[in-house]
């Protein structure tokens, strides 16, 4: 298990991510999901306890069956749910774990995945995580527990790429599994078509869920830096190709781009936060730059 974390929890990106949060910034039936008390009562509680009525207490809170009872006042206490429930949902599709050097996609997501577990159960938040890719692989129900971390990890770390990435279906489904609203975070290469992504995007937020989606990329699926001639491996079932990629430069940073756009688009237009990161960016940098806009954005 320590192993697990020498991989994925990097001291650098902890030691400044630490110092952030990420409490969710919609408004969800009047209250700020994560961090604090709602001062909105009677949403998502759980009984606590009685005490007794004092000047000033809210009347509507008065037990009047105790009353009837004791012929005293006492106050029914909630116990408010409002700290952040959140679920990672990371792809770990074939595509995921393609590398030009250094780290593979599905390990740098892995290590965002693990970041950001680390700081919301630093903030007494609860996490849970999907693994997927044509299917659903594994889901973790959330926890708050310290422990978790460890868990979340080591599924991570056993985590071996293969198989396509299907969006539809699988991301409905898990807006469907995951009932109570909060934030979920997809981390992907998005190997998949924008409309279909689009539309399972749209049910998370049909849900009411707060939805980040990372998009994770080599350096050299930004770029296209090939020259001379090269024999492109298909991944997730395309086949392989042999060809001068001085001709197709053009043309596949011109699709690239307008994927992009539009994938930026429609995560604008519902509120979605899209996130792009390299695999050679610096995570240190990149997650903390991304969380601290995120905080001043809450203020």
């Amino acid at each position: 298990m320590e192993e697990d974390y020498r991989k994925y929890l990097d001291p650098k990106v902890l030691a400044r991510i630490s110092k952030l949060d990420i409490r969710a910034r919609l408004i969800v039936e009047g209250f700020i999901s994560g961090l604090h008390k709602s001062p909105f009562h009677g949403f998502n509680v759980e009984f606590a306890q009685h005490r007794e009525y004092v000047p000033g207490d809210d009347t509507r809170y008065i037990d009047w069956k105790v009353f009837g009872k004791s012929d005293r006042y006492y106050i029914k206490q909630y116990e408010q749910e409002t700290n952040l429930k959140a679920y990672i949902l990371l792809d770990v599709s074939e595509s995921m774990g393609y590398t030009s050097s250094g780290m593979t996609k599905l390990e740098y997501g892995g290590c965002i995945a693990a970041s950001l577990t680390y700081l919301m159960l630093q903030q007494q938040d609860s996490v849970g995580l999907a693994l997927f890719d044509s299917e659903v692989r594994e889901f973790i129900r959330d926890s708050g527990h310290p422990s978790h971390l460890k868990l979340l990890t080591h599924r991570i770390e056993q985590a071996v790429p293969s198989g396509t990435t299907k969006v539809r279906g699988i991301l409905d489904d898990l807006a469907e599994r995951i009932r109570r609203r909060g934030l979920v975070i997809i981390i992907s290469d998005l190997f998949v078509d924008a409309d279909d992504l689009l539309v399972s995007l749209r049910h998370f937020r049909h849900k009411r869920h707060e939805v980040i989606v990372f998009h994770v990329l080599d350096e050299f699926e930004r770029t296209f830096p090939f020259n001379d001639l090269t024999l492109f491996k298909g991944l997730e079932q395309y086949p392989q190709v042999f060809a001068e990629p001085r001709t197709l430069r053009k043309e596949y940073l011109a699709e690239f781009e307008k994927f992009v756009l539009k994938v930026k688009e429609g995560c604008r237009q519902h509120a979605i936060d899209y996130v792009q990161l390299g695999t050679g960016d610096s995570l240190e940098i990149a997650l903390s730059s991304y969380l601290a806009a995120r905080m001043a954005r809450t203020k």
